[in-house]
């Protein structure tokens, strides 16, 4: 498809964003400017490549996009991978848990933290790895998702949950386990009273005992290492589970039953 005309192209992976978000932060959907005449919407799809990515700002400026994400062909061109999504409240308060204590920025420095900033984050209510708040359009990014490969002829999308909370909104939205189900209920099993896990909660910032219950306490206590300190000989550290789905059908996958946000 990045062989076609730009024009051509450009239309059809903006299938992939949702229609919402013209409408909400009025910016036009077919020329992609803000109310100030601004391009804000942005789509990279090179010719010689088999990937690509769309993002839209709320002002051409801005640090943050209000949604971006990466897809890209599998081997087999019946599969869509996709590799990444962003999505931000622009009207929300930002946290600097991106950058490290002394300004720079973190991306491929997994190493590092900045704890003030992710405690500021946690008490706020976000989840390991947001700056703001998101939108809640996780069902609005898989309507199109689906469109997209109807267009296409493409199958089924797959994907990688980069943290436990991604993982929990993919299966609550319909994906399955390519690789990581059995990860994904031993978490479940101890992060309940007597299980490993659940012990290791002491009551710190990132390890409250009331986190057992929660999908985002869950995910800042792994974020916080929890599982390394646990010993368990096969699951020694939170590994991105691989996900999927066929494209326009939703699976029912629960591997914290009862659990909320």
């Amino acid at each position: 498809m990045n062989q076609l005309e730009l024009e051509e192209k450009e239309k059809i992976y903006r299938l992939l964003i949702p229609r919402i978000i013209f409408s909400r932060f009025s910016i036009d959907c077919e020329k992609g400017l803000n109310c100030f005449g601004e391009k804000v919407v942005r789509i990279e799809c090179p010719d010689c490549e088999a990937e690509a990515s769309v993002g839209i700002k709320l002002r051409p400026l801005e640090k943050d996009p209000i949604f971006y994400i990466e897809v890209r062909d599998s081997k087999d061109l019946v599969q869509l991978h996709w590799d990444f999504i962003n999505i931000n409240d622009p009207e929300a308060p930002r946290f600097n848990t991106d950058v490290t204590t002394d300004g720079h920025d973190r991306w491929l420095r997994w190493t590092s933290r900045n704890l003030e900033e992710e405690k500021r984050a946690l008490e706020q209510g976000l989840a390991p790895g947001q700056v703001r708040k998101g939108l809640r359009l996780m069902h609005h990014v898989n309507w199109c998702l689906d469109n997209f490969c109807r267009v296409l002829g493409l199958k089924s999308i797959f994907m990688e949950a980069l943290f436990y909370h991604n993982a929990i909104t993919y299966e609550r939205h319909g994906f399955r386990y390519f690789e990581g189900g059995r990860m994904m209920n031993w978490i479940d099993q101890e992060f309940r009273p007597g299980g490993k896990l659940y012990e290791l909660l002491d009551g710190s910032t990132f390890r409250r005992k009331e986190f057992r219950n929660s999908i985002r306490g869950r995910s800042w206590a792994i974020h916080d290492g929890i599982m390394d300190d646990a010993g368990h000989e096969e699951f020694e550290f939170w590994i991105p589970p691989k996900m999927y789905r066929m494209a326009g059908r939703y699976h029912n996958i629960n591997t914290f039953p009862g659990g909320l946000y």
